[in-house]
């Protein structure tokens, strides 16, 4: 009786008023569920913020700042106008935690570190990136790292003078500016391509060069060398739709366009290539073409011969290696520009120490030397701590667990988090908070890195992530800047600005960048 009265009424109603009705009582008990778990794991809720609904304002609201060049600061305005180092939001009707708090972000990538995972990342981006070391997690993660980390011993990390002829190729192109102004982000980006290939096939795109064309069948005898002058540009599409993948989470299909799909080909085709050529080597030709052990893909083959295993490894590598240091050396130059009292010391420190001109010596450039130029680091660390290169990140909780800070009056109070949330942790409104680095925090003073405060703020400086998971190429990457911006200081005594808009706009894509470039003068 009671079972045809309840199925009578539902024919009744509308459609669209039985899907609300569902809605409300699929919220009611997804509150009523939250506040029970709080309640046994003696945790507080952190502050809700924006249309908690649904909150596809929020994604329209990112993507728009995105476009204007303005996400992270954005991000990190609203949390500063709020007074929060932790907030609960809704993102396209998923539960996402959005901190920039230290512990908490300790919590997440060290800690606590089993707790959390990388959600649908390997979804988003495993189509150009396949299972490599950024998109798997647990055991494949952990053979991955290991297969990975001796191709980032100190010793190979040192071998600077491999970077020199890719040097050489970038002031050329530098000294055909005449002195005048120019845009010197594509340049970095070029180089850190061409070094990347040569470090990790043996052979480089030569995307600085002239005569691209004869040099590419010179050097890459067999690789179609359409796919070789294509490559750049298909790698930065491909990493520009991954981005937009990533922002959509569970609705990452709708990020796929054709010319998506001719770019991931370029890129795969230029990438087997060369894992093609390596698996056909003879053991002779392996020893040569590994260059005594520097050659990533050749060290590669002692732990795996497996081509689809190689080809994913090497392209999360060189997604590192390119976009990383590209990035940082762009906004160095960017902000020397703007400030030439810092710009006249690191000359003066690195003259002091590598001498200039045709007196200059490379030998004395090294591994060692380079971390011994203090001010040269601080450099380094005030670019980075700026502008890291990935400004925000995200995992997605394994289980119900807490994080330390984010609840009560005070926010030092732990929080619930339900599992399958999404926490996202924005390293780049933490490296601005005055908190940790004072009322100036917003402005670009190397001489912060020699004050006793800077030196204790531990993990409120991550700009290459931290735990089990932090940047195996970090050393790769600060070594490499540090050295190329030795060279370009030997050979040029005077820098200019010629950029209006600071601070910058910025292009958030799997990594940061420059929007509208760095335009400069060197002279």
């Amino acid at each position: 009786m009671i079972e045809t009265i309840i199925k009578t009424a539902i024919s009744k109603q509308p459609w669209y008023l039985l899907f609300l009705e569902a809605l409300v009582l699929f919220t009611f008990v997804s509150r009523l569920k939250y506040f029970i778990f709080r309640k046994i794991y003696k945790a507080e809720s952190p502050p809700r913020c924006g249309d908690w609904f649904f909150g596809f304002r929020m994604l329209y609201e990112t993507i728009r700042e995105g476009q204007k060049g303005n996400a992270p600061e954005f991000t990190r305005e609203n949390m500063k106008n709020l007074n929060v180092h932790t907030a609960f939001f809704k993102l396209v009707g998923k539960d996402v935690i959005l901190t920039h708090d230290p512990e908490n972000i300790k919590a997440i990538l060290a800690t606590q570190f089993s707790d959390f995972h990388l959600g649908c990342r390997n979804e988003c981006i495993r189509i150009t990136l396949g299972d490599g070391i950024f998109t798997s997690d647990g055991a494949e993660w952990k053979h991955a790292r290991s297969m990975l980390r001796p191709q980032f011993t100190r010793e190979k990390v040192g071998h600077v003078e491999s970077l020199e002829p890719h040097v050489k190729s970038l002031i050329s192109q530098i000294k055909k500016k005449n002195s005048s102004a120019f845009n010197i982000q594509p340049l970095f980006f070029n180089f850190t391509v061409d070094s990347a290939t040569d470090f990790l096939f043996g052979e480089s795109c030569h995307s600085l060069s002239e005569g691209l064309e004869k040099t590419g069948e010179a050097s890459c005898d067999g690789l179609d060398p359409e796919i070789r002058r294509k490559f750049p540009d298909a790698f930065n599409y491909s990493q520009n739709i991954l981005n937009i993948r990533l922002n959509l989470q569970k609705l990452y299909w709708l990020g796929w366009n054709r010319r998506f799909k001719e770019s991931n080909k370029i890129v795969h085709g230029f990438t087997n290539f060369y894992v093609d050529k390596a698996l056909k080597s003879s053991e002779k030709e392996i020893e040569t073409n590994s260059r005594g052990g520097n050659v990533f893909l050749y060290e590669l083959l002692k732990e795996t011969r497996d081509p689809v295993v190689m080809r994913d490894q090497c392209l999360s590598v060189l997604t590192a290696a390119r976009d990383t240091t590209a990035s940082l050396l762009s906004f160095t130059f960017f902000e020397l520009a703007r400030n030439p009292h810092v710009f006249k010391t690191l000359r003066e420190t690195i003259l002091e120490s590598f001498k200039e001109g045709k007196g200059a010596d490379i030998s004395l450039i090294s591994f060692e030397t380079l971390k011994k130029c203090d001010y040269l680091q601080w450099v380094l660390n005030e670019v980075l701590r700026l502008y890291p290169s990935v400004p925000r990140n995200f995992r997605v909780s394994t289980k119900n667990t807490t994080l330390p800070h984010g609840g009560g009056p005070e926010q030092n109070l732990p929080i619930f988090v339900e599992k399958g949330t999404v926490v996202i942790y924005a390293i780049y409104s933490t490296h601005r908070d005055e908190q940790y680095y004072g009322k100036d925090a917003h402005l670009f003073r190397p001489e912060r890195w020699g004050e006793s405060s800077t030196k204790k703020v531990a993990w409120a400086f991550l700009p290459f992530n931290g735990g089990p998971r932090i940047c195996l190429g970090q050393q790769f990457a600060l070594t490499e800047a540090a050295y190329v911006i030795v060279r370009l200081l030997q050979t040029f005594h005077n820098i200019e600005s010629f950029d209006e808009v600071y601070p910058p706009k910025l292009q958030t894509h799997l990594t940061m960048s420059l929007k509208e470039g760095a335009k400069i003068a060197l002279h």
